[in-house]
């Protein structure tokens, strides 16, 4: 019996970069459109042993930065806490924005020589949401609606990654990649939601977040990281919508890990 290939599993095509090229594209064109809540970039510490520590940081086109580190406790237990904040003052709208998560999860490798590593993170968060838009009437007159909401946030995710030999090859050097995928699932909830200081409707949604990344290992501890991916809101509301995607680039460390695919 002829034994099924899996090297599709294992390393990326050229259909695989023109996917990725494509939903990047697809989400620089998205229209403008506004959410009392704007989804961090997932925490993916690619855990081997225990007493790996990972910390990353990365930034959106819209200015989000997320912060996150994570602790292997065990060989497949592991800690995570993420941030992420904004502050943005343009001409016709003005956004603050922060959250603060932690977590905790499982992590596992397999595959041929141990190069995948599959992990479950489930966490609780909560921040905050300043959203004034500004809209200039033609009689001059400059007209404000200011929408301010707290928020909680129950999040599960589970990551995929395929650590390989293949590399990148510039300037002479060679740059090992690796791969995944992450899809994560948050219910979030709006407290203490105001509209020019006086008390609104308030709001909850679930948000399914499939997300791709690809990290460029620059030395065995640091990686750039490049992510894109989309958000949809399973219910229907006014302010609290999946109006803003995940694409963002930034540095992952970490130390104390195998090393895979050797």
């Amino acid at each position: 019996m002829k034994k099924t290939s899996t090297r599709s599993l294992d390393k990326p095509t050229s259909n695989t970069f023109i996917l990725y090229s494509a939903i990047a594209a697809l989400l620089l064109l998205m229209p403008g459109c506004v959410s009392t809540y704007m989804p961090n970039v997932p925490n993916v510490p690619m855990f081997t042993q225990k007493g790996e520590l990972s910390a990353g940081g990365h930034v959106t086109p819209k200015g989000n930065i997320t912060f996150n580190t994570a602790y292997a406790v065990t060989d497949h237990f592991a800690v995570v806490l993420n941030g992420s904040m904004l502050n943005s003052e343009r001409k016709k709208m003005d956004f603050r924005h922060n959250l603060l998560e932690a977590g905790g999860g499982y992590f596992t490798t397999f595959g041929p020589n141990q190069e995948r590593i599959l992990e479950f993170y489930a966490g609780y968060g909560g921040g905050s949401s300043d959203r004034v838009e500004k809209d200039k009437h033609q009689d001059g007159t400059l007209h404000l609606k200011r929408m301010e909401a707290d928020f909680s946030k129950y999040f599960v995710q589970a990551n995929f990654t395929s650590k390989r030999k293949k590399s990148l090859k510039l300037l002479k050097r060679e740059f090992p990649l690796n791969y995944g995928t992450t899809l994560r699932a948050s219910y979030v909830n709006m407290h203490d939601y105001k509209i020019n200081g006086e008390p609104a409707k308030e709001e909850d949604n679930i948000f399914l977040e499939p997300i791709f990344y690809t990290r460029l290992t620059l030395n065995p501890s640091v990686q750039l990281q490049y992510t894109s991916g989309t958000t949809f809101g399973l219910k229907n509301r006014d302010a609290l919508t999946a109006a803003y995607s995940v694409f963002s680039l930034g540095f992952v460390i970490n130390v104390g890990g195998r090393n895979l695919g050797r």
